[in-house]
């Protein structure tokens, strides 16, 4: 059971944000994308890993009151649409902060948090969320 935990620390991508540019159009896509879906054929071979700076601003958000299963302990909790300092939208959840606070523009910054504990023996995931910028 302890090689699961590790598989996941060292994913290259599990603990950054990292997405893939087109080399024909200069699109940067986050999640990674294998092809160009503007491109195509001429992208095979020539998407290139970027990793994105975690600096971006909040495009849209909206509240959860209502959350499933693993998130009720969370509500309410925000989750937004964030505009990435390279281009990318990317969906997260705002944390360390107050619903009243967030507002489209705002500043934000990714960070590594606790996302939720699997299985019977508790094994933690972590992922990226946002925090607002002073």
């Amino acid at each position: 059971m302890s090689e699961v935990p590790r598989f996941w620390r060292e994913s290259r991508h599990r603990y950054r944000l990292v997405g893939t540019r087109c080399e024909n159009c200069n699109t940067l896509y986050f999640p990674p994308r294998e092809i160009c879906p503007v491109c195509r054929r001429e992208s095979v071979g020539k998407m290139r890993e970027e990793e994105l700076s975690g600096e971006g601003e909040v495009y849209s958000f909206t509240v959860v009151h209502d959350g499933l299963g693993q998130f009720k302990m969370q509500v309410p909790y925000i989750m937004a649409m964030i505009r990435m300092k390279e281009g990318p939208l990317i969906t997260g959840q705002i944390v360390d902060c107050s619903p009243e606070e967030v507002k489209i523009g705002s500043k934000v910054a990714a960070t590594l948090r606790k996302v939720r504990v699997e299985g019977k023996d508790g094994i933690i995931q972590y992922g990226y969320k946002f925090v607002l910028k002073e």
